[in-house]
């Protein structure tokens, strides 16, 4: 099938795109050696088609609900075929809304004369007439050959005009080799047509290793789309009601949080087969929960856009612990610990490396506990070493850095105002008083007068620090221009006394001049640091942290996940009714696992369906056969296999079931890396998901690097 058909049957409606189908997402350059290619007549994969009768939800409906026979439903090189129609029709595309076209292409023009492609640059087109618009080139907008030939001669002499027409068939064969793209063929491949939505989807699956390759979250979306079509425009009629509001989501983000409401998991795979009537259900309940979070983010965490958060991600754990306790905070004091905690794993950056990693883990923990903050803090802790601020935290950093929102919302709690105006700074309204970041010493006076040099690395760094940043609306902020602060903060203080306090502005006037910047910064510093420990420590006044007493039974109803595990025995085979030691490794590489990855529980005496088993058996093999020999057996498991300074990292206890023994084992994160003894060295092993995996030595030293800094 040529181009021009291509393109035919989709302006037809006989080719569509349904719902489960990302957004165009390609960049500009992507169109640009799409074109590229075809010019050149390199081959640019091939396309996948369903033929169906029956088609599925369509985007913005564009598909001929009374059609006879069946209709081509794209399943794969829908990016390319919307370059195309971009560029050749001049139009968008029928399933797609204006809106939705991020990055248009449009302003792609074509050399006439060198055959090159380029997006619009006047400098190099305005006074070149072979340079001319590719929709032009196709729609027939575009200047004449000969026009073209005669802008170019107009100031040459009379013997080169004489080449005109040479130069006129150069430029007449190019055009027509671009336009000739319309005849080239396309291989198209097709899923017959007694093939179903979730065959549809499974070849669909399959086919994105090729071209700009599917995200994870995409993925789920597709599979959710194949189950409940609708999804996909319930979740972006969501976004944009939220976005209303100041709080910007996307696609990837709601699938994250419906697949941790449903399932429990933070994992976007974990979703995928999920019965339609349980996404329906998941929706009604992340929809609900969204509503009520951000009216808790608003009123309680100062927190009012996502603006003010480093990564929305970490709004992912509250709102499954929200779906797990009936919608809602028990009180004031849990209110207290999860704004506290928040506050942590923004601050400390929880999410922005590692993510499905740490949110797989830390969702865990919240559905099997029933006040989990203090463990989702430590296991801030263990990721950073402390969530207390110091001084030198801040020493460096720039605006990209997440201290600056939170110093943002330190000074919104304190009730801050705008230095000229008096506005507050928690509910900036218009373009006019949207909150601008300014420095207190103006950049340029520091370049100019101050000795720093704008192309020196670490002068930028102390130039544009968090300590020299203010925040103010836009309009108060250009007005101050290059204004010292011993020039301005002393007006400003008159005018409204607290606006300077409550900025953590030093009052030590004669740190406002020029020559006693870095003595500023220095002050300024520790005022935040403070502040952040002091508004921390205000969050958990009167609150004394409650121990996680989980009972067996809760335990089991969590079933396995990345903080939780479950093995039949230690040490004896099922199967063939004797000792088989190689299973007391397995043992050994959980436990090594868990310490390695945040911590966990592991269950013995439990098989993977959560059945019980029971230890007895484990423990007719040992001296004692009792639990105190079971115990003594894993230390001396642990102590052998690992080093006996990590036998102190577990604690176990013995819980009875159906007249049987489940012995439970928390195991706390490890300080450093911890290795097991091998059949050939050292082996390393972490948790991913609800499995443990051994590391290779470069990814183990990766690995290391990121979660033993210091």
């Amino acid at each position: 099938m040529n181009i021009h058909e291509l393109l035919e049957g989709i302006e037809k409606l006989d080719m569509v795109l349904p719902e489960f189908q990302r957004e165009y997402v390609w960049e500009k350059e992507q169109a640009k050696q799409l074109l590229v290619s075809l010019y050149k007549g390199y081959p640019t994969g091939s396309l996948l088609f369903w033929k169906t009768d029956n088609p599925p939800d369509i985007k913005n409906d564009a598909v001929k609900r009374d059609k006879i026979g069946t209709t081509m439903v794209i399943l794969d090189g829908q990016q390319r075929l919307t370059t195309l129609y971009l560029l050749i029709k001049n139009r968008i595309p029928p399933f797609y809304k204006e809106e939705e076209i991020k990055t248009d292409p449009r302003n792609l023009y074509f050399d006439v004369e060198t055959g090159d492609f380029m997006y619009y640059q006047p400098k190099i087109m305005e006074n070149n007439p072979t340079w001319l618009s590719v929709t032009g080139c196709f729609d027939g907008s575009a200047p004449s050959i000969f026009e073209i030939v005669k802008l170019k001669l107009v100031d040459q002499d009379e013997s080169f005009k004489e080449e005109s027409f040479k130069l006129a068939e150069k430029y007449n064969q190019n055009l027509n080799n671009l336009k000739k793209i319309l005849d080239n063929l396309y291989p198209v491949q097709y899923v017959p047509s007694d093939a179903g939505i979730y065959e549809a989807i499974d070849v669909f699956d399959k086919v994105n290793s090729m071209g700009t390759k599917l995200s994870d979250a995409e993925l789920a979306l597709a599979h959710i789309c194949g189950e409940w079509p609708q999804a996909r425009k319930e979740i972006k009629r969501k976004i944009k009601e939220l976005e209303k509001l100041r709080f910007k989501f996307d696609l990837s983000f709601m699938v994250r949080a419906l697949t941790g409401v449903i399932i429990g998991r933070g994992l976007f795979e974990t979703i995928h087969k999920t019965p339609k009537d349980d996404l329906k259900a998941g929706w009604k309940k992340l929809n609900n929960l969204l509503d009520f979070l951000i009216n808790i983010l608003v009123k309680h965490a100062y927190i009012h856009s996502t603006e003010d958060l480093n990564t929305n991600n970490v709004l992912v754990p509250p709102i499954v612990y929200l779906g797990n306790n009936g919608g809602t905070f028990n009180n004031q004091k849990d209110i207290n610990l999860f704004v506290h905690w928040l506050y942590a794993a923004s601050t400390w950056a929880r999410y922005t490396g590692q993510t499905d990693q740490r949110l797989d883990q830390d969702i865990s923990i919240i559905v099997r506990i029933k006040n989990p903050w203090k463990e989702l803090e430590d296991n801030i802790i263990d990721q950073r070493g402390r969530i207390d601020l110091k001084e030198s935290d801040i020493d460096g950093r720039g605006i990209q850095q997440p201290v600056y929102r939170m110093t943002h919302i330190i000074i919104k709690r304190k009730g801050a105002v705008d230095w000229f105006n008096g506005s507050p700074l928690d509910t900036p309204i218009g373009s006019s008083y949207a909150i601008h970041s300014h420095h207190i010493f103006p950049s340029s006076v520091l370049y100019n007068a101050g000795g720093y040099n704008s192309e020196n690395h670490l002068h930028k760094k102390i130039v544009n620090e968090i300590a020299n940043r203010a925040f103010l609306s836009s309009t108060s902020n250009i007005s101050l221009s290059n204004e010292l602060p011993e020039n301005y903060l002393p007006e400003i203080r008159d005018k409204y006394p607290d606006a300077i306090e409550k900025q953590l502005i030093p009052a030590d006037e004669n740190l406002w001049k020029l020559d006693r910047y870095k003595d500023f910064l220095k002050k300024r510093r520790e005022l935040i640091a403070q502040a952040y420990n002091e508004l921390m420590d205000s969050l958990l006044k009167d609150i004394v942290h409650e121990e996680s007493f989980e009972t067996l039974i809760d335990l089991l109803k969590a079933g396995e996940s990345a903080t939780l595990e479950f093995k039949s025995t230690l040490r004896w085979d099922v199967r063939e009714k004797q000792v088989n030691k190689n299973l007391q490794k397995v043992i050994v590489k959980s436990i090594a696992g868990f310490m390695n990855t945040g911590g966990g529980i592991l269950l013995i005496g439990v098989a993977d369906d959560g059945s019980i088993h029971g230890i007895e058996d484990d423990m007719n093999t040992l001296r004692g056969q009792n639990r105190d020999s079971f115990e003594l057996s894993l230390v001396d498991l642990i102590t052998h296999n690992t080093g006996a300074e990590y036998s102190g990292f577990i604690r176990t206890s013995f819980e009875e079931k159906e007249e049987k023994t489940v012995c439970i084992i928390k195991i706390e994160s490890s300080p450093k890396p911890v290795y097991i003894n091998g059949t050939v060295g050292k082996e390393f092993y972490i948790r991913t998901g609800n499995s443990t995996r051994q590391l290779d030595p470069h990814a183990t030293y990766e690995y290391i690097g990121m979660h033993w800094r210091d």
